[in-house]
């Protein structure tokens, strides 16, 4: 049953029609434990309470999958915005977003133009950028982007999913970037010729990279809500003497709040991401998929009304 149900709700969230109705009718249905908000405003104040907690943040306006050039500038106006709120309220806060919101799928020329001037005024801001990875076909594509930029822009970085199996290879060829890498799971439903599809290769792989990418010397956001690879990282850090400024632990706003609070106090960095905007759909379906515990929170919520 909770794969019927994971397939469902990722087939669910690229149904374009449901993405346009959720942005009509708003944050419904749970989403808002999930998506700090629809404007950038409510967004800062979650931010700021986070900070206060010990806990920092990356912020990510929610859009993907875009065809046209004029909505891609729109997003990356939406960025700067972001990067320029920070700045301005001295919030212990990056960025992430998806290349597709950049305008990945309509040319390299749109892509790079907005990157270049989100970089430009992330340096200014002294903020930290990074590019979400996708689904498999812009998996590649995304690596191009951030390999072109990384030579140009210190703050800058990137994610790898532990579910793909060329995931090994791509932490090797990334070494000579001497990458800032996110390293998660992997969120989206690939074919298996592509990904493994048993949890417990994944689960083996995402402890292999994040050993790999550690002992490259590379700094490592071990994104993860799970306790055997949370556990898994603080041993191997311990056995291998790596500073604790060279690694934190990410996790989502709205899920396992109490832990992120624990290790923030064990004196471990911890990032929450923090998603928000009108388009926060695809992004809310994909936590669903994820785990059990977040369907039934919906199911009671809606129950409950």
């Amino acid at each position: 049953m909770e794969g019927i149900l994971k397939n469902l709700f990722l087939f669910l969230s690229k149904n374009k029609g449901m993405t346009k109705a959720a942005k009509k009718y708003g944050l419904r249905f749970g989403a808002s434990r999930f998506v700090a908000g629809e404007s950038l405003d409510m967004a800062c104040e979650v931010i700021a309470d986070l900070n206060r907690k010990g806990l920092a943040v990356t912020i990510d306006y929610l859009g993907e999958f875009i065809e046209d050039e004029q909505e891609a500038r729109k997003m990356a106006d939406e960025c700067i915005e972001a990067i320029h709120m920070i700045g301005r309220n001295e919030l212990d806060s990056q960025l992430s977003l998806k290349l597709t919101s950049m305008g990945l799928d309509v040319s390299e020329r749109v892509v790079m133009n907005n990157m270049r001037r989100i970089l430009d005024e992330a340096k200014a801001h002294r903020v930290f950028v990074t590019l979400d990875m996708e689904d498999f076909p812009r998996c590649q594509p995304t690596l191009d982007v951030f390999k072109n930029l990384k030579s140009e822009y210190d703050e800058l970085g990137t994610v790898i999913q532990a579910y793909l199996y060329r995931t090994e290879k791509d932490i090797e060829e990334l070494d000579a970037y001497h990458p800032n890498l996110r390293i998660v799971k992997g969120a989206y439903k690939e074919p298996r010729e592509v990904a493994f599809p048993e949890k417990k290769d994944v689960d083996e792989n995402f402890k292999k990279i994040i050993k790999k990418h550690m002992q490259n010397g590379n700094y490592t956001a071990v994104a993860t809500h799970d306790d055997k690879i949370i556990d898994y990282t603080r041993d191997l850090v311990k056995e291998h003497g790596i500073p604790r400024d060279r690694f934190e632990f990410q996790m989502l706003y709205g899920i396992r709040n109490e832990k992120q609070l624990e290790l923030a106090k064990e004196g471990y960095k911890v990032r929450v991401y923090v998603p928000y905007g009108t388009d926060w759909y695809g992004y809310f379906m994909r936590r669903l998929a994820e785990r059990p515990a977040n369907i039934a929170f919906v199911l009671k919520g809606l129950f409950k009304k």
